[in-house]
């Protein structure tokens, strides 16, 4: 094994609960067969972290990381110092899923990283090689991050509609967090930038970003889902994507679908009640899921970035260095802000 010298313990992040981070120490593990050591740059918060920040966590939480190769294990092939992001899900490569590049759906998933597995907002982050992704040494590790849920998820949830409906000409996303944001950029990039995107929320502050990034605001304080959409000059929408998770929220989506019209859902919570004939087979609408995105949606998402990465980087609008986690977290609940990113 090739090693560069590292801390035998860290200090790390320990999600208590009850919205409260503290610092414990941790052992840095050493790399085995197949294995990477990554020391963390940087890893961006997201809205999944919820759960971690007020139920607390045993493993350190962390799954937008960015970083660099500090130790290599027996068998790998990375050099040494390679800057790259890390895939959320350590898939195992033989499945079928694994086979058809459906690594989001692996079926024998070793684990998720900050989940179940130390993830990145601590110092040192051991993985299977197969995940890590080497990136281009001009970019930030900051604008690295970008590549995993923003331009990932983002982008997965627009290419997952078009399967079945690949002439969309309008979209509608309800809930501007991150993930409303990041589903706004990524139409803005493959779609393009006059693509008409109508974005809903009650947060002021995400309303104005996603205005500033092109999309057309729909204040859910002042107007419903369907009347917002028509005072902005469209009567139905091809695409719908929920990012909130609310029942209500979807409901409304469905209820601004055209015919033909594709509902995604990407917000884990809550439900959708559906009437087969009215709302699918008349329609012929489409209601899909789309979880997380594949890692060979890497490769082309870095091209995009570097073509489009003053346009992309203005979803982050705070970064926060570790020691400062715990004023990071309360801002990005506040929904006071973009994408949050802890550095290193």
């Amino acid at each position: 094994m090739t090693q560069s010298v590292v801390p035998a313990r860290v200090r790390v992040p320990n999600f208590v609960g009850q919205g409260k981070i503290d610092f414990i120490e941790k052992g840095v593990p050493t790399p085995g067969e197949g294995e990477l050591l990554i020391q963390v740059k940087a890893n961006a918060i997201c809205g999944t972290d919820r759960e971690q920040f007020y139920a607390g966590s045993t493993v350190t939480p962390g799954h937008e990381a960015s970083g660099v190769v500090i130790a290599a294990g027996p068998g790998t092939h990375t050099p040494l110092g390679t800057p790259g992001v890390i895939f959320l899900m350590d898939y195992c490569g033989s499945c079928r899923s694994c086979h058809k590049s459906f690594t989001n759906q692996c079926l024998n998933k070793r684990g998720d990283m900050g989940f179940n597995r130390d993830g990145g907002y601590g110092s040192y982050e051991l993985i299977h090689e197969n995940i890590f992704f080497p990136i281009d040494p001009d970019l930030s590790f900051a604008d690295a991050t970008l590549l995993l849920d923003i331009m990932g998820t983002g982008g997965h949830a627009i290419k997952r509609a078009r399967l079945v409906h690949p002439d969309i000409e309008s979209l509608v996303v309800t809930g501007a967090g991150p993930i409303g944001l990041a589903v706004l950029t990524m139409a803005k990039v493959l779609l393009g930038e006059d693509f008409p995107v109508l974005i809903s929320d009650v947060s002021e502050y995400r309303l104005a970003l996603a205005e500033q990034l092109g999309g057309k605001p729909i204040q859910l304080k002042e107007t419903t889902l369907a009347e917002g959409v028509r005072k902005h000059g469209i009567l139905s929408v091809d695409l719908a994507v929920d990012s909130s998770g609310k029942q209500a929220a979807r409901q409304d989506a469905l209820g601004v679908l055209a015919q033909r019209g594709v509902l995604v859902c990407v917000g884990h919570g809550e439900d959708l009640q559906l009437h087969v004939s009215s709302d699918l087979i008349a329609t012929e609408r489409a209601v899909m899921g789309s979880e997380y995105f594949a890692y060979q949606e890497l490769t082309h998402n870095l091209v995009l970035l570097q073509q489009h990465r003053s346009y992309l980087r203005q979803i982050i609008t705070h970064t926060f260095p570790v020691s400062e986690i715990q004023q990071a977290f309360e801002l990005f609940f506040s929904g006071k802000t973009g994408k949050v990113v802890i550095a290193q």
